[in-house]
This record gives C-alpha cells, structure tokens and sequence, in this order.
C-alpha cells in the first residue's frame, strides 16, 4: 500500500472517530439538561407547595373590624356567606400543622391545619397543664364567683394535640372560649371521628383591634377537602365577649 492511501485511511478514521466523539457528546449533554429539568419541576412543586402553606398562614389578610356588626347576643357572624377564604393552592391532603411567630407586641397570629386523624391526640391521652402561658391580656378576674378568662387554643387541643404552645394560645373569655368556638371545633372532631380517612382544612386567625393586648375575637375558616365542603364549611368571626362584663381591650383589665 502506498504512502499516498495509507494517509488517505487514516484520515478517514481520524475523522469517523471525531465524528463519533461529537456526537456522544452531544447526547450526554442533551441528557444532562433533561435530567436537570426533571428535578428542577420536582424541586419547584416541592417549594410551590411548601410556601403555599406559609402564604395561607402568614400572609392571611385578616379581616376588617369595621365590616364586622356589633355584638348583639349571639357568640358569631358568619363571613362571605359562611364561604372560607381558601384558594385551589391550599387543597391538599397532607397533614401538616403551623403557628405564626408571636409579633412585637407577643401576640398570636395566624394558625393553619390540616385536621386529620394523624394530627389529632389519640383518645386516651389527657392534654398536659397549659397553666405556664400566660398569653397577652391575661388579666384574669373573678366575676359573680367566676373567672372571665380562658386560656383559648387557637386550634384546639381535641384537633391537633398542642398543649402549652404559646404560639397557639390566646386570653379569651369563657364566653367566646366555650360558646363561640368550642361548636365550631366539635363540627370538625365529630367529622373526622366519622370519615377517618379524611381532612378538614382549618385555620384561626385572632383579631386584634390596634395595639390592642387583647383580640377583640377570631376568625375560624374550614373546609373538608375529599368532599369539597359539603361535610365541613364556615367561615365566622368569634366576638372576645362576656356577657355582663366590660372588658378593657388596650389592656385586657376587666373594669
């Protein structure tokens, strides 16, 4: 074989194998992007998810006392046709339990749940002493032999187990704790107790009127999620009210 087709040959192979190199190359890279796209969707539904919860938790809009009637004998008022605020983004089956940072001033804000039977104390177990919190307005006082306040759960201890949680834990009065939203909380324990596979979405958001110590009442939204609310549905303020008594918001003094 000649000098002459001996280089021709190796040319040719020199270039078959470059050819060959390029275009593995190219595969491997266009793979890697794939992939990379793959996890960056996961990762982002993961993140969707998670400041899903916290938008619905943290950033409630509460609302406005000036929309809200006078106290007038009845414990509650329903709110947007007793429809809750809660948006396609919340609909979800995951339990999961959060409780906003106290503020400045030491007070409560929002608290979101999901209700469900893996959230919810098991029924042989006794809630701890919550004698330890002494949440903001906590000006306690006998009244015709009776004290006004409560230490009122946000979510109560029936629905997600929380003992003393200062995060979870309000001055109400024995009025609003047992009249106004001990019903509302039952609703829900007696809807999970009969459809244990379901979830109650539920969240509580205290209304304080100004720098006031004291929340002038809570808003308690539900919704049970596998049946689109027709087991559970309401949306209601809860008046921070004892009959009888006059209370001093600012401070939580009782006159």
């Amino acid at each position: 074989m000649s000098r002459k087709e001996k280089n021709i040959i190796r040319t040719s192979v020199s270039a078959i194998i470059l050819i060959c190199i390029l275009i593995y190359g190219f595969v491997s890279k266009n793979g890697e992007q794939e992939k990379g796209q793959e996890n960056t969707v996961i990762e982002n539904t993961t993140i969707a998810t998670s400041e899903a919860v916290a938008s619905s938790t943290e950033n409630n809009e509460a609302i406005s006392l000036s929309n809200i009637p006078e106290y007038t004998g009845t414990p509650y008022v329903e709110i947007n046709n007793n429809t809750p605020n809660f948006t396609e983004e919340d609909y979800t089956t995951e339990p999961f339990e959060k409780y906003s940072k106290l503020d400045s001033k030491y007070r409560c804000g929002v608290a979101y749940a999901n209700i469900c039977k893996e959230v919810m104390p098991p029924e042989n177990v006794e809630r701890e002493s919550i004698s330890s919190v002494k949440p903001t307005g906590w000006k306690q006082k006998k009244v015709n032999g009776e004290y006004v306040y409560n230490r009122c759960h946000l979510i109560g201890y029936q629905l997600a187990g929380e003992n003393a949680n200062k995060e979870n834990l309000i001055t109400g009065t024995r009025y609003f704790n047992v009249e106004g939203m001990l019903p509302f909380e039952n609703k829900v324990a007696d809807y999970i107790k009969e459809n244990p596979n379901n979830h109650v979405l539920y969240r509580v958001t205290p209304i304080f009127n100004g720098e006031n110590e004291l929340a002038s009442g809570a808003q308690m939204e539900a919704w049970s999620v596998e049946d689109s609310g027709a087991g559970v549905q309401f949306n209601v303020y809860v008046y921070n009210v004892q009959p009888g008594v006059e209370i001093d918001y600012a401070t939580g003094q009782i006159k």
